[in-house]
């Protein structure tokens, strides 16, 4: 039987960073129908864990009056940035459980190559793209800005740094890891993949309003085309993170589920909102073009994965 994963090269010339990708994806068991079968098992162990959660500050006696409206918008911080780390921290360790069940892969299969300067390069990058895009707003509408610091500002910063930095890996470890090597299993095309991978992304946003949504499935798609090129998601997490800590602590919108954060800027631009889901969807096509530039800086000419591991089959690493 011929190897999917030079299959997969052929598409693209040569033993590339996005075959590396394809063959993460084929360790451990990899029929279709365990992949519906742990999410399942992830969803059902997430909400186990919540609901020990709940139960447990229920006794206690210190669960707020009135938990659906903390947990939609910050007006407590520490208890909307408490929760919401929380959640996603039980989402991330209910996923890699049920995943080393089902599949039997490790936490590092998903994560895929990690370098820690990609992050750093993902999160540098976007900031600048969060002050050129924050730049042109306020150019073009300077009324809908102002300074929103407080004496509360550093205590957004305690809880939401850490709070928003499990959201952010929890999402990229599912979403640009997980259902990404799933998809890709499925369709053996990159494209294919990422606007699947997309669509899916951006049905969760949808209860943010269409730009958002938009905007999120304009995101989804190509940070998955780039956690293929890159064989991991430490770049797609830096972008990410870098968006959702500028979004929350230095300009915050006054459209999203930040907004009343006393972050050091308050935007209130709502005739702005499709013009500020296009820009970054322009930044992002530059980075994938960059990316997938041959001689890319993200793109080593060595394979990033040891050549003991190019074989294929159920192996778990």
């Amino acid at each position: 039987m011929a190897n999917p994963a030079l299959a997969f090269d052929d598409e693209f010339g040569d033993h590339s960073p996005m075959s590396e990708f394809l063959e993460l994806a084929q360790r451990g068991r990899t029929q279709w129908w365990r992949y519906p079968l742990a999410i399942v098992l992830a969803v059902v162990l997430w909400l186990i864990a919540c609901t020990a959660a709940i139960v447990a500050l229920g006794l206690a006696h210190v669960m707020p009056a009135d938990i659906s409206a903390e947990l939609t918008q910050p007006t407590h911080i520490a208890v909307f940035y408490g929760a919401t780390g929380a959640m996603f921290g039980a989402l991330l360790a209910s996923f890699a459980i049920a995943i080393a069940v089902v599949h039997g892969k490790s936490f590092a299969s998903i994560v895929g190559v990690w370098r820690w300067r990609r992050l750093a390069i993902g999160a540098a990058v976007w900031v600048v793209v969060c002050i050129l895009g924050g730049a042109v707003d306020f150019g073009l509408q300077p009324g809908g800005f102002h300074a929103s610091a407080s004496a509360a500002t550093w205590r957004l910063a305690l809880w939401a740094i850490p709070s928003l930095t499990i959201q952010t890996f929890t999402e990229e470890f599912i979403f640009r890891g997980y259902v990404t090597q799933a998809l890709l299993l499925a369709t053996r095309r990159p494209l294919a993949t990422a606007v699947l991978s997309g669509l899916c992304f951006a049905l969760l946003h949808i209860p943010n309003g269409w730009p958002q949504a938009a905007s999120a499935l304009a995101f989804g798609v190509i940070t998955a085309l780039i956690a293929i090129r890159t064989a991991g998601i430490a770049f797609t997490f830096g972008l990410h993170l870098a968006n959702n800590l500028f979004g929350a602590l230095i300009v915050v919108s006054a459209n999203d589920v930040f907004r009343g954060s006393p972050a050091l800027i308050t935007q209130a631009t709502p005739r702005l909102m499709w013009f500020d889901a296009a820009l970054p969807f322009i930044a992002l096509l530059a980075l994938l073009w960059l990316v997938a530039k041959p001689a890319g800086r993200l793109s080593p000419r060595r394979s990033p994965i040891p050549p003991s591991w190019r074989k294929p089959g159920p192996r778990v690493f």
